[in-house]
């Protein structure tokens, strides 16, 4: 009788949970025909998010189907919006050399910026002592499964293109963005020969790049809503139980994200690109903001382009280069900080030593295994794996900080996509596809309000 009498009580917690998630819906779209701001909106997104889930705990778990909605969306858009930007930003080059700079500087500021995040990580981690107090003996590390670790051969071959429908269709970015590679050039030497006969090609794809931009404003304007369901829907799976015993190490990794944020990029927004980073970091705030709060650099990409034209400044040729590269091997956070920190933290926990030969081991790993698992699925436990297994540290001890996964990767997620953000500017500016003057005195673009996109014959961007 008590179990009946409590199920109608557990249905009324549930439609309570769905009518306060309707009801903050509804607020989050008459704010949006307010014209306030989409950072705000998001943001406020997230805080009415943590309510919730705070508030119903389990029963308001299914909210997040919100938020399953807008990354199905999202996904939806990502392949075509990457292979059309892609080919359309290769085929705007006419010089192959400079492509092949963009394509050096840009891989090289993604690897110096995640061997400083490893650096940081492994201060942060010194520093705050996250492991410590930690028992070793738990239920966790007992039942913990390391993930595989594919061999360099697999992901030689997983990077090639083999069948690009079915890398398209099972979401295998690499191979994708390599046919778009080839498909590109191939249109750029045959043109360089015969023009007429890739005209049509080049058209088309520029006409669909165009086409695939519309739909993702589209999509865009959604964000709100959408994490509105995966703040929910965490917030109710992870109570503060679980946040208690490891609140040193989500301490850790903030800190260490944070110093990233202000100090490395901040750094080179100011003596490599000579820009104001406090004007910088308020124009990239809706990338930060979405990335944060989907824990997606894939969910991300679509709003990182909108702030890299429309408020950085910087040229579609070169975002729409970077910003795809950056979505995929570029993981200041979960390739570079999370796994050095994670990596000392094991160490304290397990009584380890270590020593400055370790640290620098860490740092070397972690820097290469970030582009060594690009595409693979869950790169920063990847990452983490490789750099416990090069380290010799226990691989059980992973499993300790395996219950917050998702409370810090808001914090590397959002590190990785403002270092896409960043490497664009920075590649920018060095190919004069950077508009300084536009970027210190014209007002930011709101991101998501339906504003057009205007491209002069270089492939700078201006504010329709």
């Amino acid at each position: 009788m008590k179990d009946q009498a409590w199920l109608p009580l557990q249905d009324l917690s549930v439609y309570g949970s769905w009518g306060v998630a309707l009801l903050l819906t509804v607020v989050l779209w008459w704010l949006a025909k307010k014209k306030v701001g989409f950072g705000t909106r998001v943001l406020l997104a997230m805080v009415f998010g943590f309510g919730i889930g705070a508030l119903f705990g389990k029963d308001a778990v299914d909210v997040g189907i919100l938020g399953s909605i807008y990354v199905s969306l999202i996904k939806m858009v990502v392949m075509p919006l990457v292979f059309s930007t892609i080919i359309t930003s290769i085929t705007s080059v006419k010089d192959l050399n400079v492509l092949k700079k963009l394509g050096t500087k840009t891989i090289a500021i993604f690897l110096i910026t995640t061997a400083i995040a490893a650096t940081i990580g492994i201060g942060v981690a010194v520093v705050v002592d996250p492991g410590a107090g930690i028992a070793q003996s738990t239920d966790a590390a007992k039942d913990f499964e390391a993930r595989e670790i594919p061999t360099f051969k697999q992901v030689l071959l997983d990077l090639v293109p083999s069948n690009p429908v079915n890398e398209m269709a099972t979401g295998k970015v690499v191979p994708v963005i390599i046919f778009a590679f080839f498909i590109a050039i191939a249109i750029t030497w045959e043109g360089g020969r015969h023009p007429e006969r890739v005209e049509p090609v080049r058209s088309f794809f520029q006409s669909f790049s165009h086409i695939m931009f519309r739909v993702t404003k589209i999509i865009i304007r959604l964000t709100p809503y959408g994490v509105l369901g995966l703040v929910t829907s965490m917030a109710a799976k992870y109570g503060l139980e679980t946040l208690k015993e490891l609140a040193w190490f989500i301490a850790a990794v903030f800190i260490a994200c944070l110093i990233h944020m202000v100090v490395t990029y901040g750094l080179l927004v100011t003596f490599v690109a000579r820009v104001n980073p406090l004007r910088f970091f308020k124009k990239a705030y809706p990338t930060i903001a979405v990335a944060f709060t989907t824990r997606s650099s894939y969910a991300t990409l679509p709003v990182n382009l909108e702030v890299i034209t429309k408020r950085m400044k910087v040229s579609e040729r070169v975002a729409s280069f970077v910003a795809p590269l950056g979505a995929t091997i570029n993981m200041n956070g979960c390739g570079g900080l999370y796994p050095a920190i994670v990596a000392v933290f094991v160490a304290k926990v397990f009584g380890i030593e270590l020593g400055i030969t370790d640290y620098l081991l860490i740092i070397a790993v972690a820097t290469l295994a970030s582009v060594g698992v690009a595409g693979v699925p869950g790169p920063a436990s990847i990452s983490t794996t490789v750099v416990l297994v090069q380290a010799g540290l226990p691989l059980e001890g992973f499993a300790l900080v395996l219950g917050v996964d998702a409370i810090v990767d808001m914090a590397r997620t959002a590190v990785n996509a403002t270092g896409t953000t960043v490497a664009s500017l920075l590649v920018g500016n060095s190919e004069g596809e950077f508009d300084r003057e536009a970027f210190n005195n014209e007002p930011d673009e709101d991101i998501g309000i339906g504003q057009e996109r205007n491209v002069r014959g270089n492939g700078a961007v201006t504010a329709g």
